[in-house]
């Protein structure tokens, strides 16, 4: 039988575009995630190939406490903004967020063409995340689903 191999951009986006409260979600207008990882059963590290339209964010700007993120970017020129201030990537360069940083980042596409990158993480029990632009905070279940809460602990 021969190795299984699929185009990436033949791969189905992910069925729920966010997992954000419905009152966080507008950045997020015009990205499709395309999960990779999940169609090769990887269960170590998640591989989305992201395209982001004009004007959309990669995710809300968030620092993990235990997962790692790496981004390489494949087409147009989307924005890198973290604790340290903002970057413009082209096609070629990629980034890493190590884990327990604080560091938070994300990416913007401020232009007027796609962006397409691919994100690649780990997928460490027990992670947790912090968003210091919004209200909200997030921790793994033990069944591996995130649980989002506001930062005064209010369940959403």
């Amino acid at each position: 039988m021969p190795p299984k191999i699929l185009a990436a951009r033949d791969a189905p986006p992910r069925a729920r575009p966010s997992g954000y409260p419905a009152d966080l979600v507008a950045p997020m207008v015009g990205r499709t995630k395309h999960p990779l990882g999940d169609l090769f059963a990887l269960t170590n590290f998640g591989v989305n190939l992201t395209r982001l339209g004009p004007g959309a964010a990669s995710s809300l700007r968030h620092a993990h406490a235990l997962q790692d993120e790496f981004v390489y970017i494949l087409e147009g020129t989307p924005t890198l903004i973290t604790d340290a201030g903002e970057a413009l990537m082209a096609p070629g360069d990629c980034a890493g967020f190590p884990a327990g940083t604080g560091d938070a980042h994300h990416l913007v596409n401020r232009s007027d063409a796609d962006a397409v990158y691919l994100e690649i993480g780990d997928r460490t029990k027990g992670d947790s995340a912090t968003y210091p632009d919004n209200d909200l905070a997030v921790r793994m279940a033990p069944d591996g689903a995130w649980v989002y809460s506001r930062k005064d602990g209010t369940p959403i």
